[in-house]
């Protein structure tokens, strides 16, 4: 039997809570099929920087061959994970997240989406790797044709010419896109002991263009909304969600708001979840789009290339508000 001390867990951040927050009831729910489906998303990424997509046309059998594999790899034995790390930053790491001093309840695995640019750790995350290496290949395939197809949606309901304006940059050969499997464990003694909530990632908006996240049946994501009240979102399996990233809010001129969330670990069931982080070229020049600027509005930003912002981004801690160095001060 394995006796829980204060110390076990003085590593982790944790959230005391008066009453539980119940499961908030009005994502915006989008069918990509639906011919008001541009409209939609505008109005989700205004109010939420978020929103749940359905009738979506990634096969299922992709979806949970991929969550079948990364389940079997994160019930191995903790050497054998061991192995595909640590993290730098492609690789397995477990509790630490980034190089500051965040730490949570997860363990993950973080994967570089670009095929020209493999990873020796990839090898050894399962007895058959090509097997592995072939499910994340069609995941991410299927899911990236999704992305393209609802950041162009945006491109149509904000009204812009071009309509390939925010897809192109992830279709580019040099997009700065990853892939992250997050695990978090069961945890009903340190959360016995706590009285609240164990943290599993803490609070923070993702800096790339937008993600795009599937997980189990296991709740625990929460999103921040304008007024600052914390919600927690409804899981939905079959289903993906779709999160604005701070490059997507400088690109629209703060009319789109990078959502703040976090993930809180549940005390008896494990949550998997699968992100997809799109995001542009390390050479691509971030500003406001001219064309949804009205006549007269400033730029509220100012002009960064994704590797000037990224840099910063991973100098900071987790619940940092990163865009504060890149906005634009009275006069400039």
């Amino acid at each position: 039997m394995v006796v829980l001390s204060q110390l076990a867990l003085e590593p982790f951040s944790v959230i005391k809570t008066c009453k539980p927050i119940g499961l908030f009831s009005e994502i915006p729910v989008i069918d990509l099929t639906d011919p008001h489906a541009k409209t939609l998303i505008i109005k989700a990424c205004e109010e939420f920087g978020f929103f749940k997509l359905v009738n979506h046309g990634v096969p299922m059998e992709v979806m949970t061959k991929l969550e079948a594999l990364a389940t079997n790899f994160f019930n191995l034995p903790q050497p054998e994970k061991d192995k595909a790390g640590p993290p730098n930053p492609f690789g397995y790491g477990n509790k630490k997240i980034g190089p500051n001093g965040d730490v949570g309840w997860v363990e993950y695995l973080l994967l570089n989406t670009n095929p020209q640019i493999s990873s020796q750790k990839t090898s050894i995350l399962q007895e058959n790797p090509q097997i592995f290496r072939s499910a994340v290949e069609d995941y991410i395939l299927a899911v990236k044709r999704m992305a393209f197809e609802v950041l162009e949606l945006m491109a149509d309901g904000l009204e812009i010419e071009s309509r390939n304006v925010f897809s192109r940059l992830l279709r580019d050969d040099k997009s700065d896109s990853c892939f992250r499997l997050n695990h978090y464990p069961p945890c009903s003694e340190l959360q016995a002991l706590s009285g609240g909530n164990l943290i599993g990632f803490g609070e923070h908006t993702d800096p790339q263009i937008i993600s795009v996240l599937k997980s189990n049946n296991t709740s625990g994501l929460q999103i921040c909304l304008k007024e600052g009240t914390w919600v927690s979102v409804p899981p939905d399996q079959t289903s993906f969600f779709i999160n604005v990233g701070d490059a997507l809010q400088v690109m629209t001129n703060g009319r789109f708001r990078s959502v703040k969330h976090r993930v809180l670990a549940d005390p008896l069931k494990p949550r998997i979840s699968m992100i997809f982080f799109g995001g542009p070229p390390l050479s691509e020049k971030i500003a406001p789009l001219p064309s949804l600027m009205a006549e007269r509005e400033g730029s509220l930003y100012k002009e960064f290339t994704w590797f000037e912002y990224k840099r910063s981004a991973y100098k900071s801690r987790l619940a940092d508000y990163r865009l504060g160095l890149f906005e634009k001060t009275a006069g400039q």
